[in-house]
């Protein structure tokens, strides 16, 4: 018995469409992850994507459970001396790009290194329910049904 190795020229890549209203956060990064990474296939090969193309919309409206909407803090390095920032989870969600949140918790999720920098690539992220990605008939990803406790209502 052999193992399989997928080659790149297997991997066939399906868009999806996944709506984060109401939808925890973490549970929503677990899931993205998982996609991106294409461990959710048969012919997942750890040194080759074998994932999907990931459209993310209405990220501002993605739930925080506990305090963490407050208590959440992002660090980040404006590349000067003495330039440590930092802001938290509710700042990112009410600024001008909410999807940051959502970014940064797949991110974390993934192995670092090239791999990961061309998975990352694959997943687009939108404040509103508008996307540019219509031309690849996304197929819609209805999270909040896959587990009851992945939505959250307040």
């Amino acid at each position: 018995m052999r193992t399989y190795s997928a080659r790149p020229a297997d991997v066939t890549r399906k868009w999806l469409l996944i709506d984060a209203e109401g939808v925890v956060l973490g549970r929503l990064a677990v899931i993205i992850a998982n996609r991106l990474r294409g461990k959710h296939k048969a012919i997942w090969t750890r040194h080759i994507d074998t994932g999907d193309n990931i459209v993310v919309i209405n990220a501002e409206k993605v739930r925080l459970t506990g305090r963490k909407l407050n208590d959440k803090i992002y660090y980040y390095h404006t590349g000067f001396a003495g330039g440590i920032k930092e802001r938290t989870a509710r700042q990112w969600l009410d600024g001008k790009e909410p999807g940051r949140v959502i970014k940064k918790a797949v991110e974390r999720m993934i192995p670092k290194g090239p791999l990961a920098r061309q998975v990352m690539r694959k997943l687009h992220v939108y404040a509103g329910i508008v996307h540019p990605h219509e031309a690849q008939q996304p197929e819609t990803l209805d999270v909040a049904k896959l587990n009851p406790k992945n939505k959250r209502a307040n």
